[in-house]
């Protein structure tokens, strides 16, 4: 099974940029799509985009639209979440995920997830 570890989270102004990173290991990282989920603090975790197994696809909820953008790099065995223009409703633990289906837009279509990282925008 493949094992996911994200990276690249922090504090950031309101306008600001980060860039997430989720490095997998184990099980060939391109049989998978992967998404990213967010959770902020006493709301449900929520789905925010999806990008192929080959990358050649990606999908995107309204409030991130035009501001996320989801790459791959299968060669690296790394997703990637460039998140621009930051608001600090954009607070909150974010999370990468593996799974089989796409397009996997709930927690139950992904298999595997990765430990979270907090990424935090202030005002």
């Amino acid at each position: 099974q493949v094992r996911l570890v994200e990276s690249g989270g922090g504090l950031v102004q309101a306008g600001g940029s980060l860039r997430l990173s989720c490095a997998a290991s184990g099980r060939p990282f391109s049989e998978y799509a992967m998404g990213w989920f967010r959770q902020a603090p006493g709301k449900e975790r929520e789905f925010v985009g999806a990008i192929k197994w080959s990358g050649t696809a990606t999908y995107y909820v309204d409030f991130v639209k035009g501001r996320f953008t989801i790459s791959r790099d299968n060669a690296k065995n790394t997703v990637y979440l460039q998140m621009n223009s930051l608001k600090p409703e954009d607070t909150a633990v974010y999370y990468c995920a593996a799974g089989e289906i796409w397009i996997g837009l709930t927690q139950r279509d992904y298999d595997v997830w990765g430990q979270g990282t907090q990424v935090t925008v202030s005002s």
